[in-house]
C-alpha cells in the first residue's frame, strides 16, 4: 500500500500554536460510522452524543520535563533528550544534539548537578548515556527540577518564551499520573477533558479506566518508506490495570470508547496476546506495544474513538483511517474528506488543536 495515501496538505495557519481558552472549548467533529454523517460541535457538549454507560479508557501516562541542558568538556553547548530508561534507574536512551560531537566526547555535564557519561550510540541515532548525580535523586527527579517539556517540533517557542509557564499546565492532561511521568510527548486527546466534564459524563453513567502507555519521540516520526507495509514502528511500553482489563473484555452494555490513539495501541495489542506472556501477579497486563494498525485492520476491544487532527503520513493517521471503516480501505478517502471539511472549516490541528469523535 502506497504510503503517498495518506499524505495531504495542511495550510502552517491551521496548526494550533496554543489549547484553546479553555479545554472544553475546542471543537468537536462527531462522525456518525453507521449514518456517514457528520456534527460539528464543541467538546463541552461531548455528553449528548455518547449512548448510555459509555466506558472511558484513558491514558493517565504524564509528560516528563525530558528536555536537558548542559555543555561539553570544551564548553560546547549540549540538548539532552531523555527517551526511556535503559538497564536501570541511572543510565538512560537519550538523544543528544549534536550526537556525534557529544559521544566523541565521551561525557557532558549539567555543572553542578550531574555528569553525564555517553555509553553508547544506538542504532536509531539515539545514545545510551549513565548519569552520575551529585544529589541523592533519581533522573527524572532532576528533569523534573532542570528541565523543560518537550514540545513537538511544530509548536513554536523560543528559549524564553512566556508561554512555557502554560504549557507546563496545558500539555498535561488533568487526570495524569506524576508517579507514572513516562511519556515524551502529551497523550492529545486527552487535553480537552476538564474534571468538570468528567463528572458530567460520570453523572450520566459513564465510567472512566485509566491505562498507561510511554508515549515515545516515534509517535512524531513520518513513515518515510513508499510502501506502508515496510514502516518499521516504533516499540512503546504500556500496562493496562486487571480492572480495565475485566471492562475491555466484558459484555456490560455502553461502548469502550478510546481517548487517543496511544489507548487504541495499548488494548489493541494487549488483546491479540497470549496472557501468559505478559499478565502480573496484580493481574495487570505489562508488554511493549509493537502493533502497526493500518486499514484494512479489524479492531477488537474499541468500538468508539477521540482522537486529534493528526500529522500527513503518519502512523496515526494510518490508525485512524482503518477505524472510519474497519475492515475496509475506504477510510483512507473518507478521512481526506473529513479533513478537507475541517480544514475549510478553520479547525486547528495536532497536539493542541481540536478533536474529534468517531462513533
Amino acid at each position: 500500500m502506497d504510503a503517498s495515501l495518506f499524505d495531504y496538505e495542511l495550510p502552517l495557519e491551521r496548526i494550533a500554536q496554543e489549547p484553546a481558552r479553555t479545554r472544553d472549548a475546542s471543537r468537536l467533529m462527531v462522525v456518525n460510522r453507521s449514518e456517514r454523517s457528520v456534527t460539528h460541535a464543541s467538546f463541552a457538549e461531548i455528553g449528548r452524543f455518547l449512548p448510555p454507560n459509555a466506558r472511558f479508557f484513558r491514558n493517565n501516562a504524564a509528560v516528563l520535563k525530558a528536555r536537558l541542558f548542559g555543555e561539553r568538556p570544551t564548553g560546547g553547548k549540549v540538548e539532552c533528550l531523555l527517551l526511556q530508561p535503559a538497564e536501570d534507574a541511572l543510565t538512560w536512551w537519550c538523544l543528544l544534539r549534536p550526537g556525534k560531537k557529544t559521544y566523541n566526547a565521551g561525557r557532558f555535564l549539567i555543572p553542578g548537578e550531574c555528569e553525564a557519561e555517553v555509553l553508547e550510540a544506538g542504532s536509531n541515532g539515539n545514545y545510551r548515556i549513565r548519569f552520575h548525580l551529585e544529589r541523592e535523586e533519581s533522573v527524572t527527579d532532576l528533569a523534573e527540577r532542570l528541565g523543560i517539556l518537550p514540545l513537538p517540533p511544530y509548536i513554536e517557542r523560543t528559549e524564553n518564551d512566556p508561554r512555557r509557564s502554560n504549557d507546563n499546565e496545558r500539555y498535561q492532561t488533568v487526570y495524569a499520573d506524576t508517579d507514572k511521568r513516562v511519556a515524551v510527548a502529551a497523550p492529545t486527546a486527552g487535553l480537552h477533558f476538564t474534571p468538570a466534564l468528567m463528572a458530567e459524563l460520570e453523572a450520566r453513567g459513564a465510567t472512566f479506566y485509566d491505562l498507561t502507555l510511554q508515549v515515545g519521540i516515534g509517535t512524531f516520526h513520518p513513515i518515510q518508506v513508499d510502501q506502508i507495509e515496510d514502516h518499521n514502528i516504533h516499540h512503546e511500553w504500556y500496562e493496562i490495570p486487571a480492572a480495565a482489563m475485566a471492562a475491555l473484555q466484558s459484555d456490560a452494555p455502553g461502548p469502550r470508547i478510546a481517548v487517543g490513539t496511544t489507548s487504541v495501541r495499548s488494548i489493541e495489542d494487549a488483546l491479540r496476546r497470549d496472557p501468559a506472556t505478559c499478565l502480573t501477579p496484580s493481574g495487570s497486563v505489562q508488554a511493549e506495544a509493537d502493533i502497526f494498525i493500518y486499514p484494512p485492520a479489524q479492531f477488537t476491544g474499541v468500538d468508539a474513538l477521540i482522537t486529534n487532527f493528526h500529522l500527513p503520513k503518519s502512523t496515526l493517521l494510518c490508525l485512524v483511517s482503518a477505524f472510519l471503516t474497519p475492515g475496509s480501505m475506504e477510510g483512507i478517502s473518507w478521512l481526506k474528506e473529513l479533513y478537507a471539511e475541517a480544514i475549510e472549516r478553520k479547525y486547528r490541528f495536532y497536539s493542541y488543536g481540536d478533536a474529534m469523535l468517531i462513533l
